[in-house]
């Protein structure tokens, strides 16, 4: 029986995974939406680089986000994931710009990046966050592109996990309203603070209640627990994954096992990009590149595309 991902994460909250071999939901089979998961359907699996690859070269002005999209061209990507910690502003002309250049190379945005952080204590500075997520959606539109990466973040001093889900619910819900309306999809990553457990993501999920919600599922993040590895992790979230970061280390300097990794998210019927977000002590002109073959060897192998 095949189910609705909104049915399902009503009915679990926190203590979801159980058991370190984990499969995707089962969904209910009256309204399901276009944009909800379908473990049964094939998988789609595009390559993709996300501008992060090339930070030091983006920070140190030896790369410009033109010489980025151009980048792509030669990595030979399906898609280019536009970071916006360096872009030069976010005049409509500059951004209309970068649009026409990716179109007229053949590249396409698989979404932007904000550093955007939901978790914080203090009720003005999330109102604060909530604009500055509107803000990037527009700059999202404005570009063309489908989704835009926000975090939740590292908890204060002396605040519980469940303050910072209530929190990251309170900026959410009306974001993903903002971003919904313009058909934009916002993919809270998993990283550092309350989002490298997978539980902890499928709950704020579970509150915010919105199809234009999910999860940009960095592969690297997730810390193991006494019932869930962090594949088992992976295997939970992939049915709401909305975007993907691959590297090939795990925080704790483990080698990721990427063939495991893609059967993961072929079972789950994910359709999306699988972006490099490259961040060795290789020069990124070199490492890219080797990282992205990885990447597209398996899309090959996996996607039924």
């Amino acid at each position: 029986m095949s189910i609705h991902r909104r049915n399902f994460l009503k009915t679990v909250g926190a203590g979801a995974i159980a058991a370190a071999k984990i499969g995707p939901p089962e969904r209910a089979d009256t309204g399901v939406p276009a944009s909800a998961p379908n473990a049964t359907a094939s998988p789609r699996l595009f390559s993709g680089c996300c501008a992060y690859s090339y930070r030091d070269h983006l920070t140190h002005h030896r790369m410009t986000m033109e010489d980025f999209i151009r980048k792509g061209v030669d990595l030979g990507v399906d898609g280019v994931d536009m970071t916006g910690y360096w872009f030069e502003s976010d005049d409509p002309g500059y951004l209309a710009a970068l649009r026409h250049l990716a179109f007229k190379n053949g590249v396409g945005f698989s979404g932007a990046a904000t550093g955007a952080s939901s978790v914080q204590a203090d009720s003005q500075k999330r109102a604060e966050v909530l604009d500055q997520i509107k803000k990037w959606v527009d700059i999202t539109e404005s570009l063309g592109a489908p989704h835009l990466r926000v975090f939740a973040g590292k908890l204060p001093k002396g605040a519980s996990i469940e303050q910072g889900i209530a929190w990251t619910v309170e900026v959410m819900k009306p974001a993903g309203d903002y971003a919904g309306k313009k058909g934009i999809t916002l993919g809270i990553e998993v990283h550092e603070g309350i989002t490298r457990n997978a539980d902890t993501c499928l709950e704020i999920l579970r509150r915010v209640d919105s199809a234009y919600v999910g999860i940009n599922l960095d592969i690297t993040h997730f810390v193991p627990t006494a019932n869930a590895d962090s594949y088992a992790q992976i295997e939970a979230t992939v049915p709401y994954a909305t975007h993907t970061h691959i590297r090939e280390f795990f925080d704790n300097g483990e080698p990721i096992d990427l063939d495991r990794v893609w059967q993961l998210f072929a079972r789950g019927g994910y359709k999306g990009y699988m972006s490099a977000e490259y961040e060795g002590t290789e020069d990124a002109m070199t490492a890219v590149p080797k990282l992205v073959d990885k990447i597209k060897t398996l899309c090959r192998k996996y996607s039924s595309v």
